[in-house]
């Protein structure tokens, strides 16, 4: 509460206007942010937040944690879930406990694209058609947020371009990049249905996929890998490593740290990769 006084105008309002000047730098300085509590709905992306010590050391912060550190007011709660396709997440929904948030994040859809998920239609979504499709099991899950608070905010992500993943962990485990289509559908068509969808509802969208800092290019410096024929080792860079094969049995890992650039397995964010999808949050999340 601000209290005006009348004071008697000697110098031609100079000293009026400097007592308003230090209430309102008063009101200013004074102003604290409301707390928002937000939760991240995704993938391992989401998951690793919680996990650095899953990366071999790799990563040291996910993107949340970068978030809240820049905005102290917002803290959040990781439903990041290893692996999980969105029809995973619509069908356990009810049994993931989610809070009731006053921002929720969802960031889905590589792995969708990768078991080659039927991406559907709008149409899907708009109808709500069910978990069969891509379309269907984000209208699940939109609805299953507004169920929890329907003044949320909803922020859709997209997922990322990725090339040749090798996890580090078993190196059996592996998947060609999005250069080329999974199941007969590029992962692009995935972030332009989620573009698509957040236009739809009016959500805030974050386009990671057609982020140039963030393209095929920039994925990893190299592959290290053997020359066909050859015994001996070569560090290839994108695209020139597509199709040189990869023995997961007898060859070496082929990205040693020193590959590291925006992801460090061709799938997964590095820390640089981390700070540019909180910088694209911390943008949004300003306005709340």
């Amino acid at each position: 509460m601000f209290y005006f006084f009348r004071i008697k105008d000697t110098d031609g309002g100079h000293m009026i206007r400097k007592i308003i000047f230090l209430l309102v730098i008063c009101a200013v300085t004074s102003f604290k942010p409301k707390d928002i509590l937000w939760t991240a709905i995704g993938d391992s992306i989401t998951y690793l937040n919680e996990h650095a010590d899953e990366t071999g050391s790799r990563i040291t912060k996910g993107y949340m944690t970068l978030v809240t550190e820049k905005l102290p007011n917002i803290h959040y709660r990781n439903q990041g879930h290893n692996g999980w396709t969105s029809g995973e997440i619509a069908k356990e929904f009810d049994s993931l406990n989610v809070e009731k948030s006053d921002v929720y994040s969802v960031f889905l859809g590589t792995n969708d694209w990768w078991r080659g998920r039927p991406l559907g239609s709008m149409n899907d979504y708009k109808n709500n058609t069910g978990n069969e499709t891509v379309n269907g099991s984000f209208r699940i899950i939109v609805d299953k947020l507004r169920a929890l608070n329907p003044n949320a905010s909803i922020i859709m992500i997209t997922p990322m371009q990725r090339v040749d993943f090798i996890s580090m962990g078993d190196m059996k485990n592996n998947a060609y990049g999005s250069y080329k289509e999974k199941n007969g559908q590029s992962l692009e068509q995935f972030a332009k249905a989620i573009d698509s969808i957040s236009e739809y509802e009016n959500f805030d969208l974050i386009d990671l996929y057609h982020t140039k800092d963030l393209e095929h290019k920039h994925l990893v410096k190299y592959k290290r890998l053997k020359e066909p024929g050859k015994n001996a080792y070569k560090n290839y860079r994108y695209p020139d490593f597509i199709d040189v094969p990869f023995n997961p049995e007898t060859d070496e890992y082929p990205y040693p740290k020193d590959a590291i650039e925006m992801t460090y397995d061709g799938l997964h964010p590095s820390d640089k990769g981390y700070q540019i999808i909180a910088r694209k949050l911390i943008k949004v999340m300003k306005k709340l």
